[in-house]
C-alpha cells in the first residue's frame, strides 16, 4: 500500500529540509534540480518519467521507508 501512496507537498518539503539548496527555489531531492516554485517540483515528480528520471519511484520509496521508520518509533514507545 505505501508503493501506491500518493507524493503529498509535505513529504516534499521534508525530503528537501535535509538538503540545504544552493538557489532560490525547492530542488528534487532525486535529481537535484532546482525549481522556482513548490508546484513544479511536484508536477516534475509526477511526471519524471516522461523526463528520464525515476524521482517519482525515489519519493515513493523514501515515503515508505519514513513510514517504517515511524512505524518502527511508535512500536518501541513504551506504552501510558
Amino acid at each position: 500500500a505505501s508503493g501506491r501512496a500518493s507524493i503529498t507537498v509535505r513529504d516534499i518539503l521534508a525530503a528537501s529540509q535535509r538538503q540545504p539548496v544552493p538557489q532560490c527555489g525547492y530542488q528534487c531531492v532525486s535529481c537535484c534540480r532546482v525549481f522556482p516554485t513548490l508546484w513544479s517540483v511536484k508536477t516534475h515528480i509526477q511526471h519524471s518519467s516522461q523526463e528520464g528520471y525515476s524521482c517519482k519511484v525515489y519519493y515513493r520509496r523514501l515515503k515508505a521507508l519514513w513510514e517504517k521508520e515511524h512505524n518502527e518509533q511508535e512500536a518501541a514507545a513504551p506504552r501510558v
